[in-house]
């Protein structure tokens, strides 16, 4: 890629993009940075797919990590199970994703992001929230019974 002052001035915006939206909804890397780099710079499914990996594999949420950390907002039990999970999985969903077409691999992309939208935006129910007064309840609590 040719670090023009055009595509410079484009990878910071999907960076502050990715980044925002990453802290404010927990979204990023694959929702907005893969689709990002394909249609704006023209990258490879598989380009695009790496480097969004890339980003995830330096500290790059570590300032939002904080945040909520301070918060209580982060269960670092919980984190550190699906982090080697995901570890794990990430390798051989490489490997899978490596051994296709790109075309193959736009279309799974493109299928994952529909469907996970639909089902969000029309058949998620609304979660029960608690009393204020009630103590807090963490994944981990629930883990736990």
């Amino acid at each position: 890629m040719n670090f023009t002052i055009a595509a410079l001035i484009i990878l910071i915006i999907i960076g502050l993009l990715s980044g925002g939206l990453s802290g404010l909804i927990g979204i990023g890397g694959g929702v907005i940075i893969v689709p990002a780099l394909v249609y704006f710079l023209a990258f490879s499914q598989k380009e695009a797919q790496g480097t969004s990996l890339g980003i995830l594999l330096l500290p790059a949420g570590i300032l939002g990590v904080i945040q909520y950390y301070k918060d209580g907002a982060i269960d670092l039990r919980v984190v550190f199970v699906v982090s080697i999970a995901f570890i794990i999985g990430n390798y051989f969903g490489s490997k899978v994703a490596l051994s296709l077409p790109d075309k193959t691999l736009k279309k799974l992309f493109a299928v994952v992001l529909l469907v996970l939208g639909i089902k969000m935006f029309f058949f998620d129910s609304a979660k029960k929230t608690t009393p204020a007064n009630s103590p807090k309840t963490t994944v981990s609590d629930t883990i736990k019974t």
